[in-house]
């Protein structure tokens, strides 16, 4: 398995939206907030989609926007390897942070991310809008640095 996975840049955003919602990653575009996608990447197991990934500009704040790893590929590093590539590339865009939107916020404080009220955040997360925020989903704003 770990040699036949490649890390590709991708602009078939669609079909990472796809993967994402499979992966119970919410999306709606019944209040969409104007995102600029500026890259993405899938990550493939020969032509088998496992892993993606997208960094995003909203109201000029990096955001993490979608990450996602198929469940039989997990616990791989595919995931620290996703966020690596998303963090280098806003270091190198000249970024100074990045914000998320955490089902699994464990997963992102290990790598230095802290959660932040989210009106100390841009307001730009549509998941805390969605009805079943805090009902069956506890997402939490988090940042982190990229110096």
């Amino acid at each position: 398995m770990k040699n036949s996975i490649k890390y590709n840049v991708t602009t078939d955003e669609q079909k990472l939206d796809r993967f994402f919602m499979e992966n119970d990653l919410e999306y709606s575009d019944e209040h969409p907030v104007e995102t600029d996608r500026v890259k993405c990447w899938e990550v493939l197991d020969e032509d088998k989609l496992i892993g993606g990934a997208c960094l995003a500009l909203r109201q000029g704040e990096y955001i993490l926007d979608g990450i996602a790893v198929d469940s039989d590929y997990r616990g791989n590093d595919i995931g620290h390897k996703l966020l690596m590539l998303v963090l280098d590339e806003t270091r190198e865009r000249g970024g100074e942070k990045v914000f998320l939107v955490a089902r699994a916020p464990e997963f992102f404080a290990h790598y230095g991310f802290t959660e932040v009220a989210k009106e100390d955040a841009p307001n730009f997360f549509e998941c805390l809008t969605c009805p079943q925020c805090g009902v069956t989903c506890f997402p939490k704003v988090m940042v982190t640095e990229v110096y």
